[in-house]
């Protein structure tokens, strides 16, 4: 197949631009600052902790769960969206849903304060299921609209034009925040300009993006159990594939460390260190940029070591990370501390994906092994979070919660170790 035309791949990319602002400012920068400042155990109402469906929690406990329970449902229906995806005549459609449902999510959150914190949690929660789930049908556009040869470059574009976008966002929001008296009002504002953003920019691909002919697309029967059969069948494949299942063994147990820091670290700023909004802001900034630099050398020192070498001393980075940030206790070092978190962010999370690609066996089903891939990544997350926010609300302090991702990085160490055993022994 020949790319589509400019305007349609523009038109692609501009969804990343218009949806990367959930990402960037409410999951790891404008929520946890707000959140933080309506429920500190300092306020009326929050002194034994946050209220949720009945019970009390520690402030950043529930919102782990919470955030668990999103990836949860997210892992759930993920093979059920990706079966929808292949029926090509719906996927616009549902990106649409998803993409509404995400978007008016953190509009709502304008009305989030003290005395709706189970709303805003649940605002919360909705927002990152509307995130990932247009992203199934996002990302499966990719094919239908580039020739094999192009989808680098067109992914890498849709990519660029997300991160402009969201630290663009970004800027708006730290504007509001510097120019405000009413911290707090400034803050709910940005929540709403982002739904607004989201959905706004969004028009322009659900504009131009093709709906295709009925005789183009794919008949599928039984389209709510198609995607669970196909992952079984990815399972029964992976079995006898030792290379590639102590691999995937080794990605769920430290993606469990890198996710949950990645959804954590600002909370860990605002909590510990009693950091103030703008300087959270400035070190999400920060993170993101690294994370750029992180992945190209990543990815540069991979052609020349090999992928699993580099994954190995990425994962040991990371232990070194959570060793570090348990003993940090000054802003300086938690700088630092966050340049080293995006460095290893950004390598890890692309040199991850590319190296599962090349273990894969040739098939022309890739689709199924990416659903495996997504729905192990989101398992993985659940579990991180909900370890983190456990440990924390049992022992009350979130350094102790460290300790646990040190377990789960130590572990994926183990198993990639494995996978560089049986990878040598395969190729000798």
């Amino acid at each position: 197949m020949q790319t589509a035309p400019q305007k349609v791949v523009n038109a692609w990319a501009m969804y990343d631009w218009a949806n990367s602002v959930y990402n960037l400012v409410i999951t790891t920068t404008f929520f946890p600052a707000y959140y933080a400042a309506v429920t500190r155990t300092a306020n009326k109402g929050f002194e034994k902790g946050v209220i949720f469906l009945g019970r009390t929690y520690v402030n950043t406990e529930i919102k782990d769960y919470v955030l668990a329970a999103g990836f949860l449902i997210i892992a759930a229906i993920s093979p059920i969206l990706s079966s929808i995806a292949d029926y090509k005549g719906n996927k616009k459609n549902f990106m649409r849903f998803f993409c509404y449902m995400g978007a008016l999510s953190c509009s709502l959150m304008f009305f989030f304060d003290a005395d709706t914190v189970t709303f805003g949690l649940f605002c919360f929660m909705f927002a990152g299921i509307g995130f990932y789930g247009s992203q199934v049908f996002y990302n499966s556009y990719l094919p239908d609209i580039t020739a094999e040869e192009d989808r680098d470059r067109v992914s890498a574009k849709g990519y660029s034009f997300g991160y402009i976008g969201s630290v663009l966002m970004q800027m708006v929001g730290f504007a509001l925040v510097m120019t405000m008296k009413d911290k707090a009002l400034a803050l709910k504002i940005t929540f709403f300009l982002v739904g607004l953003w989201w959905i706004g920019f969004a028009q322009i691909p659900f504009k131009h993006l093709p709906i295709s002919a009925k005789s183009d697309r794919k008949l599928k029967t039984h389209v709510l159990v198609n995607g669970f059969h196909e992952l079984k069948l990815v399972w029964e494949q992976l079995i006898h594939m030792p290379v590639l299942k102590r691999f995937l063994t080794a990605f769920f147990f430290y993606s469990m460390g890198v996710q949950t820091v990645m959804l954590v670290a600002i909370d860990f700023g605002i909590k510990i260190l009693k950091l103030p909004d703008d300087r959270l802001i400035i070190t999400a900034v920060i993170i993101q940029l690294v994370a750029i630099v992180g992945a190209i050398a990543m990815s540069r020192l991979s052609e020349k070591h090999g992928n699993i070498r580099i994954l190995i001393f990425a994962v040991l980075l990371w232990v070194a990370v959570c060793a570090i940030g348990y003993f940090v206790t000054t802003e300086l070092h938690f700088y630092i501390l966050a340049s080293l978190v995006g460095l290893v962010m950004g390598g890890i999370q692309s040199l991850s994906r590319s190296t599962y690609s090349k273990l894969m066996p040739e098939t022309k089903d890739t689709t199924s092994f990416f659903s495996f891939y997504d729905v192990t990544e989101k398992l993985a997350i659940v579990i991180g979070l909900f370890s983190f926010g456990f440990i924390e609300g049992i022992t009350g302090n979130m350094r102790n919660s460290i300790l646990a991702l040190i377990v789960f990085f130590v572990l994926g160490l183990i198993w990639l170790l494995l996978t560089s055993a049986v990878q040598k022994k395969t190729n000798a």
